[in-house]
């Protein structure tokens, strides 16, 4: 069968995880990358064995790729992204799909007008244990969704920001922990409860003084389906305690998933100490299910490098979209749902007040 020929867009810490995604995906022929710097991208496309460019739209046609991957800071996906598409790509894009409404739209746009496909990275979607949650409310097994809870406690310290110079400013990185760490939570919360229709939200900034966004936000949701939702995120727990979405169900029966425990990961400089596993499942006769599950995963984990692994499988699933002529798993209106959420909290502190969806950029 036929490869796809991909490529990158930016060459940081997140861009090696990539490379090595698109290495290991079936029908993938990573072939070149780019970055501002000539010398950079060739640097980086040796250790891969690809091609470095200073030019998007001369690596996009000349190499014939078929996807790239934009793996910039969040305020500058747009650009890039809006190029590849127009040279003739289809887009992934790392999270979030960008750091503003304004830009998402732009990208949600220019991939409907070229025709393209045009995603953002999600790839805890793909987690065994989000999955069984997904496939549980698909199965009606909880009634209907009528509470949703994420929570995310985790932590980063001031070599963490200093570690990337566009890090903790509102210019450079367009946020703090609604913005970095927590869009994974957050689409996994509108993923598995549908549409909002309002959010009353806060932020504040507990104890990181030498950065300038926010190291903890909350929010109450109401979604179009009348259920209700709660977040509470946060980067001032030391080392790094859990990361959870927690679904209730209209007959009483809950069921979870803990992407993340302990310590959270950190590309480029940290990895993944602990598989997701479903913490909470109350569905009448499976309860003791949790168990087996965990013990299969344990195992899977231990063979595969969950860093990348599940990043792989987006791009396999986006590649087989190509395929089938369908929308992947993940699309760029997926992207723009978390990007309209985080929005909402900025905006609802600003009010003091709740606001309303839909919200335009």
């Amino acid at each position: 069968m036929e490869k796809y020929r991909t490529g990158i867009i930016g060459c940081g810490k997140v861009a090696q995880l990539h490379a090595k995604a698109l290495l290991g995906a079936h029908r993938s022929d990573f072939t070149a990358v780019y970055s501002r710097s000539l010398a950079k991208a060739k640097g980086f496309g040796e250790a891969y064995g690809a091609k470095g460019y200073d030019s998007i739209t001369e690596m996009v046609q000349k190499e014939k790729l078929d996807l790239v991957m934009v793996c910039t800071p969040h305020p500058n996906h747009k650009d890039p992204t809006l190029e590849a598409l127009a040279a003739g790509a289809n887009v992934i894009v790392e999270k979030p799909l960008a750091s503003s409404l304004a830009d998402c739209d732009a990208m949600i746009a220019a991939a409907k007008k070229y025709s393209k496909k045009l995603g953002v990275i999600s790839q805890r979607r793909f987690y065994e244990p989000v999955q069984r949650v997904r496939e549980a409310i698909d199965a009606g097994k909880i009634g209907k969704p009528i509470l949703g809870t994420a929570a995310m406690l985790s932590w980063r310290d001031e070599k963490y920001y200093a570690s990337d110079p566009w890090r903790g400013t509102w210019q450079h990185e367009g946020g703090g922990v609604l913005v970095n760490q927590a869009p994974h939570q957050l689409d996994l919360l509108c993923w598995l409860m549908g549409d909002i229709a309002e959010v009353y939200g806060t932020w504040a900034n507990l104890n990181h003084p030498y950065i300038e966004v926010e190291d903890t936000a909350l929010a109450i949701v109401k979604f179009k389906s009348g259920a209700l939702g709660n977040i509470v995120l946060s980067n001032s727990q030391k080392p790094g305690i859990h990361g959870k979405v927690h679904i209730h169900g209209s007959n009483g029966a809950s069921v979870g998933v803990e992407p993340e425990s302990g310590a959270m990961f950190i590309a480029g400089i940290s990895g993944i100490s602990k598989p997701p596993f479903n913490d909470l499942w109350t569905i009448p006769g499976e309860e003791n299910l949790p168990q087996e599950w965990m013990a299969a995963d344990t195992r899977h984990f231990e063979k595969i490098d969950a860093t990348y692994f599940y990043i792989q499988r987006q791009i396999e699933e986006f590649l087989e979209s190509l395929d089938a002529g369908r929308e992947p798993l993940v699309t760029g209106l997926d992207g723009r749902k978390v990007v309209e959420l985080f929005t909402a909290i900025y905006r609802s502190k600003e009010r003091n007040g709740p606001v309303s969806f839909p919200i335009v950029g």
